[in-house]
């Protein structure tokens, strides 16, 4: 796969408005990345959006003017195979010729471990893996080291980009990203056959099927902080492409970044009120939301939102509603609501409704902030 960059310099880079360009056509997997996208772009083009808000991102059928935007893409914005599996074979083929950028294997971004059962415990901080610092499990053919070389950066001034320690992996990223298309899948085979093996002994196996493409949990959009390190990032590559806006690009990010400060700040605030509440969530999507502003949940019903719960797992989660007078239990619009009904019958715990993909709101700009502040304000109306 094709994958060009070009240099920024120092002139382009203190562009302080957009220039008349032939600005790059970007397509973007889901909705809150898409939005983190949309605020970087916003003044010089819009990005178009590949996974409609509502549509399940593990398992999604492209309609005929989805996969065009992903062939007409110069740049691709995705997590990675881990939430969108069926996606590699697409971008592979449609978008054969765009600048791929993989966020789930950028350096900087923190990474969490899929958390096993349906009972959790406290938060191990220490088990937070920053992908900038370590190898990235699970994606041994990676090489990162050195990888990233400051040559193309030395002369790049943009005073916001240099503050940020993760534009050192701006445009030489296309290197990591040709790895990670090109050599992680031949091992990925394999692994989809260890991670069976792994997990045959866990009493309702059928919970584990979203591990199969890594050892990370995906949903690393849930954390601002991991936005904020992907602005600058998006920024970084949007300017290799279109070198005339780079002005507009870090412009944008360093306004999202701040954005980002405010909103943890705004959502951190929210919380306060609720701290020492409990609660179970439908499906365990939720802890870089959880790690981030230091609120726990105590369990999900369902592993994945692949596939409904084991009885015996239903069980467990009941047993600790009953047991530890668990507060609130979360639902998630488009999942069984019949299985909420069930984990609730006979407990005198609250039940909310939560989204992690702001399936209710507008794509663009303004969505991501409003979910993470509609997660906030559900969870602490539930506490």
């Amino acid at each position: 796969m094709s994958r060009k960059l070009l240099p920024v310099s120092i002139t382009t880079a203190l562009l302080g408005s957009a220039a008349v360009a032939d600005v790059p056509n970007v397509a973007v997997d889901i909705a809150p990345v898409h939005s983190l996208v949309a605020m970087v772009i916003e003044g010089v083009g819009t990005p178009d959006l590949i996974v409609p808000p509502g549509a399940s991102p593990h398992e999604y059928n492209l309609r005929p003017s989805e996969a065009a935007a992903l062939q007409n893409a110069d740049l691709v914005f995705w997590l990675g195979e881990e939430l969108t599996p069926w996606m590699t074979g697409a971008v592979e083929t449609l978008a054969d010729g765009a600048t791929v950028t993989t966020l789930l294997d950028s350096d900087g971004t923190v990474l969490l471990d899929f958390r096993e059962g349906a009972l959790f415990e406290a938060h191990d901080h220490d088990d937070d893996d920053d992908h900038g610092d370590e190898d990235h499990a699970g994606h041994d053919s990676h090489d990162h080291e050195d990888e990233h070389g400051d040559d193309d950066h030395t002369d790049h001034d943009h005073e916001e980009h240099a503050k940020d320690k993760d534009h050192d992996h701006g445009d030489d990223h296309s290197k990591d990203e040709e790895h990670a298309h090109d050599d992680g899948h031949d091992d990925h085979a394999d692994g989809d056959d260890h991670d069976h093996e792994k997990h045959a002994e866990h009493e309702g196996g059928d919970d584990h099927d979203d591990h199969d493409h890594g050892a990370h949990d995906p949903h690393a959009w849930l954390s601002p902080e991991n936005a904020g390190v992907w602005l600058n990032l998006i920024a970084a590559q949007l300017s290799s492409a279109d070198p005339e806006n780079a002005g507009a690009y870090f412009a944008n990010a360093a306004t999202a970044r701040e954005e980002m400060d405010r909103l943890s700040a705004e959502v951190s605030a929210m919380l306060e009120p609720a701290r020492g509440g409990s609660f179970i969530v439908f499906h365990d999507a939720y802890q870089y939301f959880e790690n981030t502003f230091d609120f726990p949940a105590s369990g999900a019903i369902s592993l994945s939102d692949a596939s409904d719960p084991s009885p015996a797992r239903i069980a467990e989660v009941q047993s600790r509603i009953r047991d530890e007078g668990i507060d609130c239990v979360l639902a998630e619009p488009q999942f069984n609501q019949g299985i909420i009904a069930t984990v609730l019958d006979g407990t005198k715990a609250n039940t909310g409704v939560i989204d992690p993909l702001g399936s209710d709101l507008e794509p663009g700009p303004a969505l991501y902030p409003q979910l993470i502040r509609n997660m906030a304000e559900t969870l602490a109306g539930c506490l």
